[in-house]
């Protein structure tokens, strides 16, 4: 299991700041994670997501990842 976290919007739209995730793709998990929080569709297109540390896009395998975070884009100054 994964555990995701998510910041700020994110996590409003999620109605959680985490939970532990059992996809093996990145791919699996975010249509996992839209299909059971579908407010994530507004926010989800335009947050970074990082695995371990990592910035990641496309379809990763999250075999060995131990944390996912979901970043909506943040403004300030």
């Amino acid at each position: 299991m994964t555990l995701v976290r998510y910041f700020a919007a994110a996590a409003e739209a999620a109605g959680t700041e985490s939970e532990e995730r059992p996809e093996a793709t990145l791919a699996e998990l975010r249509t996992a994670i839209l299909d059971e929080h579908p407010q994530l569709w507004f926010v989800l297109p335009d947050c970074a997501v990082l695995v371990d540390g990592v910035r990641t896009d496309g379809d990763t395998r999250l075999d060995d990842a131990r944390l996912i975070d979901v970043l909506p884009p943040f403004a300030g100054g």
